[in-house]
């Protein structure tokens, strides 16, 4: 059983008080507070500050926190792995960007739930900075994401090659274009994603690699729902940047028209990303054919 000074420290983190802690956990707020003490002694440091009725959390707390939440992590792991054992079923937390959401991902995990009925997928959205957060602490097995970042204890399997591409509307006098230039681009209402996506980043980094910026655009609206963004699109009410991949169900319905922007190569893997000590390579291997034959219905 994980220590329950554990889980006072994670109720404190997460209610932002040691009252609320409490009655989380239906205990005493003296309670919490011996074992948030009884921590701070055995490690020496200082977890929170207290300051005018707040709890602020200290540097050292900080790493105390994600101990503590990887600590947290590894035991739902094993407790859900010794359940598994007994009813031969195998429990998957996959973590996947709101881009992901909207290409055939979801739909490759749910053929491959189906093909599988011995293995429970339960999957989440966040941003990258998120997953891979929750990827380190445990809380989440895999995370498929575009790109990659350098650490050491974080290896990838390459699902897929996507690139950004330029959506409009069939209505559009582009539509039946091969390919659009920065120019003209510079002329159009553009709809994009917030600047945290990596969509809109890589996009801006190709624009400074033309000695171009942003703000030469005529951004006319910025959020986050990529199902929205291509309504917006089919109503003729602006044109997107978007991955191929999330376009995919519109071009074969023909409800949208892509196309290339000239001088910007927005090219990006899409990854499974595992921690090094995850062993069952067999399950990454057939997500990723899953994968690859969904997208044969899109052909």
């Amino acid at each position: 059983m994980l220590d329950p000074k554990i889980y006072s420290l994670l109720q404190v983190y997460e209610c932002g008080s040691f009252m609320a802690a409490a009655r989380k956990l239906s205990i005493t707020q003296p309670a919490v507070s011996h074992h948030i003490k009884a921590l701070e002694q055995e490690l020496h440091v200082t977890i929170f500050d207290r300051r005018n009725g707040k709890v602020v959390l200290t540097r050292e707390g900080e790493e105390v926190i994600k101990c503590a939440k990887k600590m947290q992590g590894l035991y739902q792991n094993l407790r859900q792995d010794l359940r598994d054992s007994k009813k031969l079923v195998s429990h998957l937390t996959i973590g996947v960007t709101h881009t992901a959401e909207s290409n055939p991902i979801a739909e490759a995990l749910a053929n491959y739930g189906a093909q599988n009925d011995h293995i429970m997928i339960k999957m989440i959205t966040g941003t990258i900075k998120n997953l891979y957060s929750k990827l380190k602490t445990y809380e989440i097995d895999l995370a498929i994401v575009e790109g990659r970042i350098a650490d050491p204890g974080i290896r990838y399997l390459l699902m897929d090659t996507d690139y950004l591409v330029l959506a409009v509307s069939v209505n559009h006098p582009y539509a039946k274009r091969g390919m659009i230039t920065l120019s003209e681009l510079k002329k159009e209402r553009m709809i994009l994603r917030l600047p945290n996506s990596g969509t809109r980043n890589l996009f801006t980094a190709h624009l400074e690699s033309n000695n171009m910026s942003l703000s030469e655009f005529n951004v006319i609206l910025e959020l986050d729902n990529i199902a929205t963004i291509k309504d917006l699109i089919r109503r003729d009410l602006g044109v997107s940047i978007l991955p191929k991949s999330v376009c995919l169900d519109e071009l074969k319905k023909k409800k949208i028209v892509v196309l290339p922007v000239e001088n910007l190569s927005m090219v990006r893997e899409i990854n499974i990303a595992y921690q090094s000590d995850f062993t069952q390579m067999d399950v990454l291997h057939d997500i990723v054919k899953s994968y690859r034959e969904t997208l044969r219905h899109y052909q």
